[in-house]
């Protein structure tokens, strides 16, 4: 039986879709636990509500903790006298979180969510508590890898929530309150963490988190384990075939997983370091990550096969061209036309509500038939905001150019980031969802890796300095960076995103049955 079924069409007397939202379907999704029930309700009916609020609570807090701890790092590294460190409390976080990733597949994939979610709470926690607490900045970084841990088995783990908690017609609603939950800590959490910094010290940007973490699980986790825990069953309540016969450990995944971890390591750390002597690490670090990617994505999907392959493909594509071209941004903001980093900042703020905006039109029960087609336009505008960014090196252009750009760019955004999520869940057979949605996470955090790296390079051998230039803007440096290295950033970004127009004119492909 079909897992998932293409979009209904719209019914003429209910044309907004409202009351497919909240009519009573007790169909239960594949990879249910067993005696879960339908019952009517959406997102925040009465079925779903604990479980809703308490899955975007923790988004939520990951949100705020990424827009806050990027604003005391500088700070930290300050006071516990590891500048020198200051980029490895970045990449350690980052590191771990690839290897965790691929665990928390297999754990969720084996024995469900619950137990990764659990243990990933609790280690994203601990991690802040240690980099809080930290005397020293080794042990600072430490707690960030100890938080990248806990940070990759938790992200995986929603998806799976996601998968069999709810059943299809509500995965994009909810999938775009996780879109959602980033808009306030973006544009509060900068702000937040600065005043706490300011008035009581940068350690209770850390300390202060963990405390807030007692309420999304209190919530939470009762109604994952009655809806969500325990091996896969179909329609029929009965075990998937194969689901639980699989072994507790995939020895092979975990050592790919590890080369993954240690390829993309290397790789920051030669990126941070442009000697000729950084060039062995560079090269060790592709001959790790390259075949461990290939064994880690799903077949075909360096080839843009149709449907999953291509769906894991448009993730790293999108966020990878995005992400790289919007770090740069600023410091242009900042070195080439004398905006303050606060006025900097401010110009891409609109961005965060716009992105919300395109996860919440693709997840309307009408956009269903045209979901492919809406992350096609998706990239048509990221690729169209990241060509406009260079228009700013000119000075009779005005900034609010830029700003407005950026904006349709991050509506594109959050359209295809949200629909590569429901894409990947409607592709994915119920025992295999924990493994494409690391797959899914692995692309999208491997795409930023490498070309931050390669832009990076590319700016500093233009003239532009090195890559913590960016980190030197945020502390109000101005000056010293050449145009020439911002065009070596954007246009590149640019036809990587156009590449992404065209894969994602390859997602419809079969739907998993189970």
């Amino acid at each position: 039986m079909a897992t998932d079924q293409p979009g209904e069409p719209a019914d003429p007397a209910d044309p907004a879709g409202l009351e497919k939202a909240i009519r009573p379907d007790r169909t239960p999704p594949l990879g249910a636990a067993p005696g879960w029930s339908g019952v009517p309700g959406g997102v925040l009916g009465s079925s779903y509500r604990a479980l809703t609020v308490g899955i975007v609570s923790v988004v939520l807090l990951i949100a705020f903790e990424a827009t806050a701890v990027g604003t005391a790092m500088p700070i930290a590294a300050r006071d516990l006298d590891g500048l020198s460190l200051y980029a490895f409390a970045f990449s350690g976080y980052f590191t771990t979180s690839l290897l965790a990733m691929v665990v928390s597949g297999q754990w969720c994939d084996r024995g469900g969510p619950l137990g990764p979610l659990s243990v990933g709470i609790g280690a994203f926690a601990a991690g802040l508590l240690l980099s809080g607490t930290a005397q020293a900045m080794w042990a600072f970084v430490a707690g960030r890898a100890v938080q990248g841990l806990g940070g990759g088995l938790v992200i995986v783990a929603l998806y799976v929530v996601v998968s069999r908690a709810y059943p299809e017609r509500l995965r994009p609603a909810i999938l775009a309150a996780f879109a959602a939950s980033w808009v306030v800590p973006s544009i509060v959490g900068p702000l937040a963490a600065g005043t706490v910094t300011e008035h009581l010290g940068w350690r209770w940007v850390f300390l202060g988190i963990p405390v807030l973490v007692l309420v999304p699980l209190a919530l939470a986790l009762p109604a994952i384990r009655r809806t969500a825990s325990g091996a896969v069953t179909g329609a029929d309540g009965e075990k998937v075939a194969g689901a639980a016969d699989r072994p507790a450990v995939d020895r092979r995944r975990l050592r790919l997983a590890f080369a993954i971890s240690l390829g993309a390591g290397l790789l920051q750390y030669a990126g941070q370091d442009l000697r000729p002597s950084s060039l062995v690490p560079a090269l060790a670090g592709a001959a790790l990550l390259v075949p461990a990617a290939l064994g880690l994505l799903p077949p075909g999907t360096f080839r843009s096969a149709r449907g999953l392959p291509s769906v894991v493909l448009l993730r790293g594509v999108a966020a990878g061209s995005f992400i790289a071209a919007e770090s740069f941004v600023p410091l242009m903001l900042v070195t080439q036309r004398g905006l303050s980093v606060t006025l900097a900042g401010l110009s891409l703020a609109g961005g965060g509500l716009t992105w919300a905006l395109g996860s919440y039109v693709q997840s309307r029960p009408r956009a269903e038939p045209y979901r492919e087609r809406l992350a096609q336009l998706g990239m048509v505008l990221v690729a169209a905001a990241i060509a406009t960014a260079p228009v700013a090196l000119v000075p009779s252009v005005p900034v609010w150019t830029l700003a407005v750009a950026w904006c349709f760019g991050c509506f594109g955004m959050g359209a295809v980031m949200s629909a590569t999520s429901v894409l990947l869940l409607k592709l994915s057979a119920p025992e295999e969802a924990g493994t494409n949605s690391a797959a899914l996470q692995i692309s999208d955090g491997l795409s930023n890796v490498v070309l931050l790296a390669g832009c990076g390079a590319a700016f500093a051998a233009l003239g532009g300095g090195s890559v913590g230039a960016a980190h030197a803007a945020a502390s109000g440096a101005a000056g010293g960076s050449h145009p020439a290295a911002f065009l070596a950033v954007f246009l590149p970004t640019a036809a990587v995103a156009l590449l992404g127009v065209v894969v994602a004119g390859r997602l419809r492909g079969r739907v998993a049955v189970g």
